[in-house]
């Protein structure tokens, strides 16, 4: 396993059907804040999020795979009522057809829908490291 485990509260949680707050680095070092669905791999450690290759999103990742320090990492945050887990680590995009159609799939599980078809779709992954949650998911 890499980067993090987490509780089976913690893991019930993130595999439910809600969305959350992807953050992520503009150039100029602001932060951009979107809603997004995502899903949790808990063998790789892995947060994916699938998006279109031209959206602010991907090209901030695509910016932080060769930042140092905060710039180079993403953090997602999903809550419902009291309850909230975030996961932050480093991030990076992957374009591989095997890799996008992968999250593509994981994503039509959680979210009990097929995504349309895009060809500019893309898997933007974070390597998750730290998880902060509320008391009852830790």
């Amino acid at each position: 396993m890499v980067g993090v485990e987490l509780t089976p509260a913690a893991l019930t949680f993130v595999t439910e059907r809600r969305l959350a707050t992807l953050t992520t680095h503009r150039p100029d070092g602001t932060a951009h804040v979107v809603p997004v669905g995502f899903t949790w791999d808990p063998e790789a450690g892995l947060a994916r999020i699938t998006a279109r290759s031209t959206s602010r999103k991907v090209r901030n990742a695509r910016l932080a795979e060769t930042a140092a320090g905060p710039a180079g990492r993403a953090v997602l945050c999903s809550f419902e009522r009291a309850q909230w887990i975030t996961l932050e680590g480093p991030v990076r995009v992957r374009d591989e057809p095997e890799v996008v159609a992968d999250a593509v799939a994981r994503y039509a599980v959680r979210y009990e829908r097929e995504p349309r078809e895009d060809p500019l779709r893309v898997v933007v992954e974070i390597a998750v490291d730290r998880v902060m949650s509320s008391s009852h998911l830790r």
